[in-house]
């Protein structure tokens, strides 16, 4: 009997160690695989972005970067008031959309879920928004060119402008400030906000001291996903912004960013060296921006941490 369970033992201790073995290929297989996809993913962002930095750094120049362009589909002259327009735009976008953005996504997290409970009509209100920021984000950018047009530069004769890109260019990333920045909010443990209400503080103090604060890391990674987007975006701006050469001196003023220069220059003038230069330009452009925001973010939650 003692020979005959101490071999039971032994073939199930063997067994189990068998499976370990196993579980752990296994676990080594899927790691390995998952570690040679990140590794092809970034392989691939540096070459693309190692191509257009190499092809287009030779057709920059200071005379490319100081000189407008000129009139007509020549492709001469270069893109300082494209630049210029570019980032015009994206700070006008970026005021309109992130506040609304933010306290969309603040409502929706902090304060309707409370409300929601004594209001059947505003719980389904409220879930009617959720799915609407949910469909507005797999919309095709061209059908928020169109409703920019239709409403800013038509119906309300705003014309093509900066202001009608600009309202256009929030409505396109909206969904992206509200959906990121609720999911930093959800992000926040709720610790933090029975602690400070405990201490007596009131919802607006803990939610301004505590829970924003330590959220803004998430908000900006929103808010730098929009940059990219609206530097990168053409559709839009296609039908709103018109696509004058000239510096816009005011809102009301038509302009150029530069990726639309870029896709003038690609398709309407074949000016390849100067489109792969513009695409230089627009990356470093792209990462300088990004680059900015992060210090500015990092700066204001430092400051909020001083003061709390």
């Amino acid at each position: 009997m003692i020979g005959e369970r101490s071999s039971e033992r032994t073939l199930a201790h063997t067994a189990k160690t068998r499976n370990l073995k196993t579980e752990h290929r296994v676990q080594k297989f899927w790691f390995s695989l998952m570690w040679l996809f990140g590794l092809i993913t970034v392989l691939i962002l540096i070459l693309v972005i190692g191509y257009v930095l190499v092809q287009g750094g030779k057709a920059v120049n200071w005379e490319l970067l100081t000189t407008p362009p000129k009139g007509g589909l020549s492709g001469e002259g270069g893109i300082s008031t494209t630049i210029a327009t570019t980032f015009y735009l994206v700070g006008l976008t970026l005021l309109i959309a992130t506040p609304l953005g933010v306290s969309a996504a603040v409502y929706l997290i902090e304060y309707a879920g409370e409300q929601s409970l004594s209001s059947k009509f505003l719980r389904t209100m409220i879930n009617i928004a959720n799915f609407a920021v949910e469909t507005l984000a797999g919309i095709p950018s061209i059908i928020f060119g169109l409703f920019g047009y239709v409403l800013f530069v038509s119906t309300l004769k705003f014309g093509f402008s900066l202001l009608s890109a600009s309202l256009a260019g929030a409505c396109l990333v909206l969904p992206t400030i509200i959906r990121t920045t609720e999911e930093a909010l959800l992000a926040v443990p709720d610790d933090y906000r029975r602690g400070s209400l405990a201490l007596g503080a009131t919802k607006w103090q803990t939610l301004s001291r505590i829970v924003l604060p330590a959220a803004m890391p998430g908000i900006i990674t929103g808010i730098i996903l929009s940059v990219g987007r609206v530097i990168s975006e053409t559709a839009v701006f296609y039908v709103t912004l018109g696509g004058s050469y000239r510096l816009p001196t005011s809102i009301m003023d038509s302009g150029r960013t530069l990726a639309l220069h870029l896709y003038y220059l690609a398709m309407d003038t074949r000016a390849f060296d100067k489109a792969m230069g513009t695409g230089a330009v627009l990356v470093v452009m792209i990462f300088l921006i990004n680059l900015v925001i992060n210090l500015i973010s990092r700066k204001l939650t430092a400051g909020v941490r001083k003061v709390r």
